[in-house]
């Protein structure tokens, strides 16, 4: 089984691109975690180009066609979900992947107010099977993320994510 993690940030040190890279080793045998960094190499989204050519799109919507599931975790920027990731939700709103897609809503933080919701909304619009949006409460340094991810009690609990995922 093939899933695809999506972080809503571009940062380098990102929390929630350690999270998702956590559960990734948390990941029971025969689930492959496939981690998506090519958000940063979408073009904005203009309804006129969506049927042009381009390879980032063409990348970005076979990724999502080629998983059995997807797990986001993503920051909230100015209340709301962050530019660049709601633009690549934009580029496959008419290419229908998300459809039927399980998708999973995690936040590295418990912040969050606004994002969390939108972003369910958005999925749901697009025909994902949403669980979540599960905020968890981790430090925001990356390295301090990393270490309270990688506790027993964290690893059970991204297992536990996984496992209502997964069919």
């Amino acid at each position: 089984m093939k899933l695809l993690a999506l972080s809503g940030s571009l940062r380098a040190d990102s929390v929630n691109t350690a999270l998702l890279r956590a559960l990734a080793e948390a990941a029971p045998a025969g689930v492959r975690v496939e981690l998506f960094d090519g958000l940063r190499d979408l073009p904005l989204f203009n309804p006129d180009d969506e049927e042009r050519e381009n390879a980032a799109v063409t990348a970005w919507r076979a990724v999502l066609r080629g998983a059995d599931a997807v797990v986001i975790s993503s920051p909230e920027y100015a209340h709301g979900i962050p530019g660049a990731f709601k633009n690549a939700l934009d580029w496959v709103v008419g290419s229908a992947e998300f459809d039927g897609k399980p998708t999973l809503l995690l936040g590295a933080s418990a912040r969050p107010q606004h994002a969390p919701t939108q972003l369910a909304e958005v999925l749901r619009t697009m025909g994902a099977r949403v669980q979540g949006p599960h905020l968890l409460d981790l430090p925001g340094n990356v390295a301090a993320a990393q270490a309270a991810l990688r506790t027993p009690a964290r690893q059970a609990e991204a297992r536990d994510f996984l496992a209502a995922l997964l069919p």
